[in-house]
């Protein structure tokens, strides 16, 4: 189903039906796609070191993540 942002307010309840009936709402603005409700049945369980930005640092270095928070913040100290 398809809402756009004044539907989202006048006509919730057809809104929130959609979603019982486990139908995914696309939020349209102006025309544009603004965002997606997904009934909480669909939700997937996710693992969170199978998120894209889990491990990010450590993928290129040996550092903690404390190490290189302290290595992107050296700069700004130093100028103090």
């Amino acid at each position: 189903m398809k809402a756009s942002v004044v539907d989202l307010r006048y006509k919730m309840n057809d809104v929130l039906k959609a979603l019982d009936r486990n139908e995914t709402v696309t939020v349209l603005y102006r025309g544009k796609v603004k965002g997606i409700l997904i009934p909480s049945g669909q939700r997937k369980n996710l693992k969170i070191s199978e998120h894209p930005f889990f491990g990010m640092f450590s993928k290129d270095t040996d550092k903690s993540v404390l190490d290189e928070v302290s290595a992107l913040r050296n700069n700004r100290y130093d100028d103090i």
